[in-house]
């Protein structure tokens, strides 16, 4: 795992993986683009300590001077956090110049797939991945996670796609690109903010131990690509569609107006959404995160029990 120069692990997620102990990759966009300072930080943290809550590793992934480094410390993940917007958005396209020259860089959904893969982790938790624009028909923007899930073999757990995206399409993407979409102890996909969207998930599987068995039948396979779990925000947390969807739609016809284009688009976008709500989304935002860290940590937990099967 140590041979290739571009990848660096710590110590404790290393060993963790020697000892077939249950370790979840982590993000770090949602560090510097995702919410405010300190916020960023101290939900960073408590992110790593739902994955520890259920017996795992946390293994917070970013690039740091050229390498991609996964298990950062509490001080990396503050120096991301107080840099901001000014860390580079890194996504597959950015890898190969921001690790050849030496640059940091805050991982997407992509992209720690990416560095999850080369490590060795099984299994990550985010908030919602990326996937096909609203107006994908004539801007053609549709996410890198997507394809990233069709080719990297991670298990994503997410609170589904997020809300500012064509739902629909993104379905219609993955099921193209071949990549189950699960939803855990749901029929219908969640939509981040909300438990509902009106659409049917590939699948419903009620027990962490039912999907690391499906994820590691698609392994033993040799099907490519990875698995999306859905995991719906906690009913508590769960916003009025009506309510989030109004202010979604604001904000995109104002990303609109300001010829907002390509990765600038989803920080926009949930920056004015949690302005419109008054905060409410980003409270909604950090529930769901932490949610989704204990159910990974469990179907990671999970996986390292199949193993001696």
């Amino acid at each position: 795992m140590m041979d290739n120069p571009y990848l660096w692990i710590s110590e404790e997620v290393e060993q963790a993986l020697k000892e077939n102990k249950p370790v979840v990759a982590l993000e770090s966009t949602i560090i510097s683009h995702g919410m405010p300072y300190p916020r960023n930080v101290e939900t960073a943290l408590r992110v790593e300590q739902a994955v520890r809550s259920q017996g795992a590793v946390p293994a917070t992934i970013a690039i740091l001077q050229g390498k991609l480094s996964v298990g950062i410390s509490p001080e990396q993940i503050d120096h991301l956090g107080r840099r901001g917007l000014s860390v580079h958005k890194a996504s597959r396209r950015d890898l190969a110049v921001l690790l050849s020259q030496g640059m940091d860089g805050a991982t997407t959904v992509a992209t720690t797939m990416i560095g999850a893969a080369l490590a060795g982790v099984k299994v990550f938790a985010t908030g919602g991945v990326g996937g096909v624009h609203r107006g994908a028909e004539t801007t053609m923007d549709i996410s890198a996670d997507l394809e990233e899930l069709g080719r990297t073999g991670v298990c994503v757990v997410c609170a589904g796609c997020k809300s500012i995206l064509d739902l629909k399409l993104t379905m219609e993407y993955l099921e193209t690109k071949g990549v189950p979409v699960i939803g855990y102890g749901t029929e219908e996909l969640p939509a981040f903010y909300t438990r509902t969207s009106g659409l049917k998930v590939d699948y419903r599987l009620d027990s962490a131990q039912d999907i690391a068995r499906a994820f590691r039948a698609q392994q033993a396979c040799g099907i490519a690509g990875g698995m999306l779990v859905t995991n719906p925000i906690p009913q508590q947390y769960s916003m009025d569609p009506d309510f989030i969807n109004q202010n979604i739609d604001q904000a995109v016809a104002e990303c609109q107006k300001l010829g907002i284009q390509g990765k600038e688009i989803t920080p926009f976008l949930l920056d004015k959404v949690q302005k419109l709500t008054g905060g409410l989304s980003l409270e909604a935002n950090i529930e769901l995160v932490l949610n989704n860290a204990r159910l990974a940590a469990q179907v990671a937990a999970a996986l390292c029990g199949l193993a001696g099967e």
